[in-house]
């Protein structure tokens, strides 16, 4: 299964920012708008570039993965004498999501779309297939880190703090979703987290519901 959060959020933040210099946002939104990979020479003609320039900034977007490159023969010819191929740039299939303050509506998507299907098939209530599914995706978070709970929390957008001996986490990355569709989201939430400390392993700590204005509604408590 494809982990939508597999990529941190600092990585797409970075890819994102290399948008940011002028002649190279023009160069990508160039590449998007063609059907077929364009190549560096291509690419500096349609803006009046250099094709030095075309090639360093094209190359720039690749490395950040925002475009993939490929190597096609274009003349059709193919065998000894056919020439090296030319390299070619088209838009990434990678998808990028940054959002401030971190926020994680796909994951939430997925995790209710799969808990409907289940169910459909299998006539299990909804909610109890969500609580599962939300639990596995939180052991997976916890169970590829051998890092501490903090770090965790912090890699997953929860910007967690301590508060006495507990843990408490000052921003939900389902917010708009929990406001609105409170127990579904805050119960997914509850079980995706413990999931987590599942994974993680010799934490210290269990996850309970506690909701408090301004803060998550899940709260870490020592574990007894």
């Amino acid at each position: 299964m494809d982990d939508p959060e597999t990529a941190a959020p600092d990585a797409d933040l970075a890819a994102v920012a290399v948008l940011d210099e002028p002649t190279r946002r023009r160069l990508y939104e160039h590449v998007v708008r063609q059907e077929a990979p364009v190549g560096r020479d291509e690419a500096a003609a349609a803006l009046g570039l250099a094709r030095q320039t075309a090639a360093f900034h094209l190359d720039r977007l690749a490395d950040a993965t925002l475009l993939d490159v490929v190597y096609e023969r274009r003349s059709g010819r193919t065998g000894p004498g056919a020439g090296r191929p030319a390299k070619l740039y088209r838009r990434s299939a990678r998808e990028f999501a940054v959002s401030l303050p971190d926020r994680h509506y796909e994951l939430a998507g997925r995790l209710l779309a799969q808990a409907v299907e289940e169910s459909a098939a299998t006539g299990e209530p909804v909610r109890t297939v969500l609580h599962r599914k939300a639990a596995e995706w939180g052991a997976r978070w916890g169970g590829r880190n051998t890092t501490t709970v903090f770090e965790l929390l912090e890699q997953h957008g929860f910007a967690p703090r301590r508060e006495g001996g507990a843990v408490v986490l000052g921003n939900c990355p389902f917010h708009a979703l929990a406001r609105d569709h409170t127990e579904t989201v805050c119960g997914m939430n509850l079980h995706l987290l413990r999931g987590a400390l599942e994974g993680l392993g010799g934490h210290g700590f269990e996850a309970r519901l506690a909701p408090r204005p301004g803060l998550c509604c899940v709260r870490l408590e020592p574990a007894a």
